[in-house]
């Protein structure tokens, strides 16, 4: 149903949203589950993600998890739904509560591969680049720059 909407306006939406989310975050401190991936072609590069909202840096692709939804299946949705691929040697790396935006979240890390050329949904992502993992962009997200390669 949403693929209905234009994408020049449901990006407007996710920019709405994603401000909305964050005072929810800072006043009800909610805890949350997301997953991401560091999903790696086969040169070893990662693939890093620009998404329509939030701050212009390269992220990791990803997601919150839905009531009652298993992070591997949650992460393979996210990644089909943004990027319209698969995902193939999905292993979990880590499992971290990191606080952000004045909530605490269960983040998983998930390591994967991925062929082929990732075609963003630009609606959420609007635009994934591969990099090397030891050289990565100086506008790469916090997140991103902390994780040990």
């Amino acid at each position: 149903m949403l693929h209905l909407i234009p994408a020049p306006l449901h990006r407007q939406l996710y920019r709405i949203a994603d401000r909305l989310r964050r005072i929810w975050w800072r006043v009800g401190k909610p805890r949350r589950r997301s997953v991401f991936v560091l999903p790696f072609d086969e040169r070893g590069r990662v693939l890093l993600a620009r998404h329509s909202y939030g701050p212009p840096v390269w992220a990791l692709v990803g997601g919150g998890l839905g009531r009652g939804e298993e992070p591997e299946r949650a992460i393979r949705r996210e990644v089909r739904e943004e990027l319209g691929w698969e995902l193939g040697n999905l292993r979990l790396i880590t499992d971290v509560t990191e606080p952000d935006s004045g909530s605490q979240d269960r983040r998983y890390l998930f390591a994967a591969t991925l062929t082929g050329t990732p075609t963003p949904d630009m609606r959420e992502i609007v635009e994934v680049g591969w990099f090397d993992p030891h050289a990565l962009p100086a506008n790469a997200s916090k997140w991103v720059r902390q994780r040990q390669w």
